[in-house]
């Protein structure tokens, strides 16, 4: 299955607090195991979902420099929290607060990554809305992607620095504040 051509419909999806969205993914980010929740979200079936990049659920307000963050720190092997924007087939779109780990196999070999997504605050949701609409200015101010993607990424560890905040102490941080 290819990457279907969506348009965003702006009509926001929601999901109960106490359920999550549960999937894994191979070492290259495709989908090895979805629960119901994603499968309802995302309105693909399993069928549809098993073997493809999970980016197919992305939203295309999404800021690239997310994740590449993501990414980059899962491939260190270390945990992540970030707040995301998915996009259903249909193009409407829900907010998620994911956590992904890394996974091993029995005998210790980096094999892949499982991502649980609560609903997030919807206080928070409103100050990540405006955060990722500048750093997606960034990204669209730079005529190559790559660069594009990093300045904006650059612009964000920054603004960690003067806080002198780590990613997970500032993602945690919102959830405080809100």
């Amino acid at each position: 299955m290819t990457k279907e051509n969506i348009t965003p419909t702006g009509n926001e999806l929601f999901f109960p607090d106490n359920e999550f969205i549960v999937s894994k993914t191979d070492l290259k980010g495709k989908i090895t195991y979805t629960n119901l929740l994603f499968e309802t979200m995302s309105g693909y079936s399993r069928d549809e979902l098993l073997g493809q990049p999970h980016n197919l659920i992305r939203h295309p307000d999404m800021p690239h420099c997310i994740f590449k963050l993501f990414w980059d720190t899962l491939q260190q092997q270390k945990e992540i929290f970030a707040y995301v924007l998915n996009m259903h087939r249909s193009g409407d779109h829900y907010w998620v607060l994911a956590h992904v780990v890394p996974t091993f196999d029995h005998m210790g070999n980096h094999v892949g990554y499982h991502s649980s997504r609560r609903s997030p605050d919807k206080q928070v949701v409103q100050k990540m809305q405006a955060y990722y609409r500048d750093l997606s200015s960034i990204e669209q101010s730079h005529s190559n992607l790559k660069q594009g993607t990093q300045a904006a990424l650059d612009s964000f560890t920054n603004i960690l620095n003067q806080e002198k905040v780590s990613y997970g102490e500032y993602i945690f941080s919102m959830n405080v504040a809100a």
